[in-house]
């Protein structure tokens, strides 16, 4: 099996994981990417519900369909993933969804704070921060992205303003359990505002969980 066929392979099952967990929006809407090498990025054709290796298209990080092929929807937002990868040297992997919890914090323009533990664990220790509205794939959402990663350098994800979710990782298993992650804290968030609203963590709290991780690895 070829690198190519392998990092395929994991997008479909990736992507499966996603509507198993129950962080997909009622569409589905979702693409995922992985890297390649410098120039090419494994990406999702269009639709993810039910997806097969096969359907996962090669892509130049200028838009080209090197093999397979893109729906235009899918078209559209490989200069949202390119970005990523340039900015973001170690990252391999690349997910965007409209998870309805994370997707409310984007439509209310509000960083979504870190006050789970499962995000301190998937390397989220920080708020998510949110990037300006822009039209999806354009210059002025890719300009966005571009200014939140380089004032965030250690964040792990980013909210698009009334868009969505996009988080990103060094391999597509990371990147899945982030999403989730991220979308688990969204809804607490959202569930402890009736009863008073989340407390932040601890001083000393990223230190602690990263002790107790290393004494188990």
């Amino acid at each position: 099996m070829s690198e190519a066929q392998d990092l395929a392979r994991r997008i479909a099952e990736s992507a499966r994981q996603l509507f198993e967990a129950g962080v997909m929006s009622h569409s589905g809407h979702a693409n995922l990417s992985a890297r390649l090498d410098d120039e090419r990025m494994l990406l999702t054709p269009g639709s993810v519900r039910g997806l097969l290796p096969g359907q996962v298209a090669t892509v130049h990080r200028d838009g080209r369909a090197l093999e397979g092929s893109l729906q235009s929807s899918s078209a559209e937002i490989v200069a949202m993933h390119a970005v990523v990868y340039r900015a973001r040297p170690a990252v391999g992997a690349v997910i965007h969804t409209h998870s309805p919890a994370a997707t409310a914090f984007a439509v209310a323009h509000r960083p979504l704070p870190c006050r789970t533990e499962p995000l301190l664990r998937f390397g989220q220790a920080e708020a998510v921060p949110v990037v300006a509205w822009g039209p999806r794939g354009s210059d002025v959402s890719v300009r966005s992205i571009t200014r939140v990663l380089a004032e965030n350098p250690t964040t792990r994800a980013v909210l698009l303003a009334n868009h969505g979710l996009l988080a990103f990782g060094p391999d597509l298993t990371a990147t899945a359990n982030l999403v989730m992650a991220i979308e688990e804290s969204a809804e607490a968030e959202l569930a402890a505002a009736a009863i008073g609203g989340a407390v932040d963590f601890p001083e000393g709290a990223l230190t602690a969980v990263r002790a107790s991780m290393a004494r188990v690895a």
